[in-house]
């Protein structure tokens, strides 16, 4: 497995993310499409808090201890709530998140011949493999990306009270 291109795109992911999110006015970054929905700080915060508890120690518990369980378990919806998203400061979150990122990728980098085939097995979901990990990071960069794509796409056509059907159908 050439794993340099799931870590690159890690690296390119969070280019993205942050050219997506900065110099995001207040109003934007807390407007929501529905009250069961996320916002653009929501998911700054799940983003950062996902970062440092979920994919990046998963990873590393499958690579060096698989016969061990699991991490502590986790619940991003519950955290939205527990961890006050809605009161985070969206730029601390943004450059913290930014930070763990590059953090991340020097460290992906700096693995010296891990078996991506090494696996936990999770009694529910079977083997969870390191490359499973690896993969499933850049995918859910890619859920929120789209997220985020489509919570910016929403406030333009509240703000600006244009039907965007001539943008082309989303």
């Amino acid at each position: 497995m050439d794993s340099n291109y799931y870590i690159k795109q890690l690296a390119e992911n969070g280019l993205r993310i942050k050219s997506f999110l900065q110099d995001t006015g207040r109003k934007e970054q807390l407007w929501k499409p529905s009250e069961d929905k996320w916002c653009l700080l929501e998911v700054i915060c799940h983003l950062y808090d996902e970062e440092e508890l979920d994919f990046r120690n998963r990873l590393n518990h499958v690579l060096t201890t698989p016969d061990e369980d699991l991490p502590s378990s986790i619940d991003p919806e519950r955290w939205v709530k527990d961890k006050k998203y809605i009161e985070q400061d969206f730029d601390e979150k943004l450059t913290g998140f930014l930070n763990k990122r590059e953090q991340s990728v020097t460290w992906l980098h700096s693995l010296e011949n891990p078996n991506w085939k090494n696996a936990y097995q999770h009694p529910k979901y079977g083997p969870l493999t390191a490359k499973m990990f690896l993969v499933n990071w850049v995918a859910h960069d890619y859920l929120h990306i789209r997220q985020i794509v489509k919570l910016k796409y929403d406030y333009l056509k509240e703000l600006s009270h244009q039907n965007l059907q001539y943008a082309g159908e989303w």
